[in-house]
């Protein structure tokens, strides 16, 4: 392992704390009565208090210090003193331990009495102090000159989501997101619980991957000798709680999709899934809208929130757009009872991408995906979908070709999914048979037929209504954030490249090519100033390890640098 000399530094202070009898990683608890918070806001003037966090900054002046320390509240100033820590003639722990053995980063215990400084500044008065916890490595801290610029900000999104335990340390607003996601999950258990709903849990590893059309995680169970799918949906085991019995469960479940990733999808993401039996998708629109008001109050304190450009209020009512007529406004095309071929010319016309797997759900989803979603900002109920979009959706009391479904869309984005749920299990057999043969035909996201659900709904499943919410976006609203990823404390990365070392002659090559991107060959060499045979050397290195390429264009030869 390659480490950088702050890091042989700290390795070496390391070494000498042990030398001096000192853990730097002691295992007995440490007695905390106090927290940077409630310092503040319960100050008393010599109180003794013993807080613990890390040392994010300090400035050492002779026998006498200032530091911050951080802990999970916050931050408080602590001002170690010489003769206070080492009231006898053994000045060691102050002038060795911590002016020269510790370091920003470490992780260290405080007793002490609290003051306020000159100007008014709530301070600990440091009488006592362990080392609980060496860093190895140094804290990436952003620094700020004399005319207010920042410097060394840790704002790669990459090794921001890479390194999450790094973001939360030195990113404060960063753990206030997470925090916020904590207060909306619970104030959606509030919601259900006070209505006497029961959060249930029902199985990831699942032998039919279903309730929602999509491509799943396959695995193989060992024991059993079955292959097994990751849930891409719990809807199927929540359902069969309705037949035994239950009138209203709900689950916050982790799924699964085995599908692109953007900034709006990760592979494994929060659904929250509600069923109530006798409701109907009216029912739960209406219940909808309460429970987004509350949602919006409890997590931002109003129903209105700031997102992007927009201020989005929760405030119910809201629109409900058939999606035939939202695509006739968007479109200007009347698709209602147009077949398979009809939509393909409509999509062609459109300039929508398409292939020879779409039926017509899928046809008629692409369509309003492309060209209608993003109108709608402001909460919106887009019902009434046709019945190839929906196969497990109850039929439309007044069209049959329609069902009783509803998407939820704000900020452009689908942020929930809800039915009058099918019941009739002759009508769900028949649907599954379709999305069979769509199966048969290439569509890798059509759903399977589950024997054992078409069984209990056999048994009887009483009218239902269900929902499905999307936890992750739900938060990206609440929060504005226009990235999943700044919502998931650990979203799915590519492998981490492995860092390469490159010889003293290749980085010459590449510190006079990554800054222009692309340069001429010929240019380059006489640049670099190396020997044919160190520049024929460097360049094929460089090459083969993806960093370096030479095209011809123009008669002349061209370097870049590839990312």
């Amino acid at each position: 392992m390659q480490l950088s000399e702050q890091e042989v530094v700290r390795r070496e202070k390391l070494v000498k704390l042990r030398e001096m009898g000192i853990d730097p990683y002691p295992a007995a608890l440490y007695p905390l009565n106090a927290t940077s918070r409630s310092i503040k806001n319960g100050f008393e003037e010599g109180q003794k208090v013993v807080i613990a966090g890390r040392l994010m900054s300090r400035r050492i002046q002779g026998k006498a210090s200032f530091a911050e320390l951080q802990d999970s509240e916050g931050r408080i100033q602590v001002y170690f003193n010489r003769d206070e820590i080492c009231t006898g003639e053994d000045k060691t722990l102050y002038n060795e331990v911590y002016k020269k053995l510790l370091d920003i980063g470490d992780i260290i215990g405080v007793e002490g009495e609290l003051f306020t400084t000159q100007v008014g500044e709530k301070t600990v008065m440091v009488k006592n102090f362990s080392l609980l916890s060496k860093s190895l490595r140094p804290l990436p801290l952003p620094k700020t000159d004399a005319e207010g610029n920042i410097y060394d900000e840790f704002n790669d999104p990459e090794l921001r989501y890479r390194q999450r335990y790094v973001d939360l340390v030195v990113n404060p607003s960063v753990k206030e997101t997470f925090v916020k996601r904590t207060k909306i999950t619970n104030s959606i258990r509030e919601f259900y619980n006070e209505k006497g709903y029961l959060e249930v849990e029902t199985p990831i590893l699942q032998p039919i991957p279903g309730g929602a059309a999509a491509r799943p995680f396959l695995t193989h169970h060992n024991a059993l000798n079955i292959p097994l799918y990751l849930r891409i949906a719990n809807e199927l085991y929540l359902k069969r709680l309705i037949v035994g019995g239950f009138d209203g469960v709900y689950e916050f479940s982790k799924d699964f999709r085995n599908e692109g990733m953007d900034r709006t999808h990760n592979p494994e993401f929060t659904v929250m899934e509600l069923y109530v039996a006798y409701k109907d998708y009216n029912w739960m629109m209406d219940t909808t809208e309460q429970l987004l008001e509350k949602v919006a109050k409890d997590a931002n304190g109003s129903t209105q929130v700031p997102v992007g450009d927009h201020i989005i209020d929760f405030k119910a009512p809201y629109p409900r757009v058939p999606i035939l007529e939202a695509i006739k406004t968007h479109t200007g095309h009347d698709v209602a009872g147009m077949d398979e071929a009809q939509l393909r010319e409509v999509a062609k016309e459109l300039d929508i991408e398409v292939d020879a797997t779409m039926g017509v759900g899928k046809l008629i989803d692409e369509i309003f995906g492309e060209k209608c979603e993003h109108h709608y900002v402001q909460p919106t109920f887009i019902i009434d979908y046709p019945k190839e979009m929906s196969p497990l959706t109850k039929e439309h009391r007044s069209n049959p070709a329609l069902t009783e479904r509803f998407e939820l869309m704000v900020n452009g984005k689908e942020l929930a999914n809800a039915y009058s749920e099918l019941n009739d299990p002759i009508d769900q057999r028949e649907r599954f048979e379709e999305q069979l043969r769509l199966s048969e035909k290439g569509d890798d996201e059509a759903m399977f037929i589950d024997q054992d659900f078409l069984r209990a709904l056999e048994y009887g499943m009483p009218p239902t209504s269900g929902i499905g919410i999307g936890i992750d976006r739900l938060v990206m609203l609440m929060t504005d954030n226009a990235s999943i990823q700044e919502v998931l404390f650990f979203p799915q990365m590519r492998p981490e490249k492995k860092q390469v070392e490159l010889t003293e002659e290749e980085k010459t090559i590449m510190d006079i090519l990554k800054p222009n991107g692309e340069m001429s060959l010929i240019e380059l060499k006489e640049k670099a100033g190396l020997s044919n045979k160190k520049w024929d050397k460097s360049t094929k290195n460089l090459s083969k390890l993806g960093l370096f390429e030479v095209e011809k264009k123009n008669d002349a030869l061209l370097a870049r640098f590839k990312k």
